[in-house]
């Protein structure tokens, strides 16, 4: 059972983009590239957030369209005022309950959502529903007990202080987050030509106020869980991570940020 401190973490758009939005835009550009999609197709982003991937689709594939979704009144207020592009909507709305006629959609994306929602099958169930025939359905999430290395020296590190936090690592509560559990899910969802891969992307920090920094505006499960120390236990974690994470002589920290990513046909 997770702690109180969780409920509503993803709400501030603000504190996001500096957290993980940074890292989810470079996956986006690969992610969306490894799709092949031709110009002029309807695009529905579901669990849009603060709209990274849906910027990137309107970068890299001259849509007709993009619908983007998400639960978080918060995110889409965000999304609204940072993606001015008319081709872009963004409305209030459930990833395992879509208002989408059947078929209404060329391509049905989600980045960094299938862990988080309660019943992913539902939400890839959804997304297929809401995809034409022949089209495509694609996801990616985050390699959290694997190489997210700026996720994974945290846990590994809060959890020497507190053997506790085991049960609030995403490595641990997010089993789905794995090659190999993605591909089964897609597959038993009724999609054809179901395929996987990883995205890699270079996560780099000036310096550790810099990697530090983000975890503190409270938005994700690793910047909640800090909120919630007393300043001796956050001090503490701090200084054990600073000496953890490896640091060049300028005091720069060049870390790798992993998805995996699946797609589909309909």
């Amino acid at each position: 059972m997770m702690p109180d401190f969780e409920v509503q973490i993803w709400a501030e758009g603000d504190a996001y983009e500096p957290y993980i939005g940074r890292w989810s835009r470079l996956v986006a550009r690969e992610f969306i590239e490894w799709l092949h999609v031709l110009p002029g197709k309807r695009w529905l982003d579901v669990g849009c957030g603060t709209g990274a991937l849906t910027q990137t689709i309107l970068e890299l594939t001259a849509p007709a369209s993009v619908v983007g979704i998400d639960s978080s009144e918060r995110f889409i207020e965000y999304a609204r005022a940072h993606v001015q592009d008319e081709r872009a909507t963004f409305r209030v709305g459930e990833a395992q309950a879509l208002e989408s006629e059947r078929g209404e959609f060329d391509i049905v994306v989600s980045g960094l959502v299938l862990n988080f929602v309660a019943n992913p099958a539902r939400m890839v169930s959804e997304m297929r529903r809401a995809c034409r025939l022949n089209g495509r359905v694609a996801a990616y999430v985050w390699d959290y007990a694997g190489e997210m290395q700026l996720i994974r020296y945290f846990w590994d590190t809060a959890a020497e202080l507190n053997p506790a936090v085991r049960d609030l690592d995403e490595g641990s509560r997010f089993p789905i987050a794995n090659q190999r559990r993605l591909w089964d899910l897609f597959l038993d969802s009724g999609l054809n030509d179901v395929r996987t891969r990883a995205i890699d992307v270079p996560t780099y920090f000036r310096d550790f106020e810099d990697y530090w920094t983000p975890f503190l505006g409270g938005v994700g499960p690793a910047p909640a869980y800090i909120v919630s120390l007393a300043e001796e236990q956050r001090t503490a974690l701090r200084e054990q991570l600073r000496a953890r994470l490896p640091q060049d002589r300028d005091g720069s920290i060049k870390l790798q940020a992993r998805a995996w990513a699946v797609r589909g046909t309909r």
